[in-house]
């Protein structure tokens, strides 16, 4: 299985991944982290934040980001070089995330794509934003 190869990409070319979070997913990346920030494990000390309540891990939701490339577009083959992010609202448990990547450009004699990357909730609420670098596999 080997994903698309740079020759193969054009700009504005894009795919997305949905997931909805829960409860398990949240713990289960917990203990994968090492992250017990009580915002994402103890309601009672969450439902004193700003938040109200337990949200998600921010780096959570920009994972559905790595399914998107590593998975789809580019797809299997794929080296993530880079990615840059802004965490803009959080994601509750419950909520659908879209993971959306959008290729912005392309260094074909680097071997290297840019992509514009967004993570939305099910209202359509931009929850993460930034931009990726990635190896697609070669032709």
């Amino acid at each position: 299985m080997k994903g698309i190869t740079i020759s193969e990409m054009k700009v504005g070319d894009s795919a997305s991944f949905t997931k909805t979070v829960s409860e398990h997913d949240v713990y289960t990346f917990a203990g994968l982290s090492g992250d017990f920030n009580p915002a994402h494990v103890n309601e009672q000390t969450a439902s004193l934040t700003p938040f109200g309540g337990r949200i998600a891990h921010g780096i959570l939701s920009a994972g559905l980001i790595s399914a998107v490339l590593g998975m789809q577009f580019p797809g299997p083959g794929t080296i993530y070089l880079g990615q840059e992010l802004k965490f803009t609202k959080p994601v509750r448990f419950g909520d659908t995330v879209t993971a959306t990547c959008t290729v912005s450009e392309l260094l074909p004699e680097k071997n290297i794509a840019k992509l514009d990357t967004i993570c939305t909730n099910q209202r359509g609420e931009v929850v993460v934003k930034g931009m990726a670098t990635v190896m697609p596999p070669k032709d």
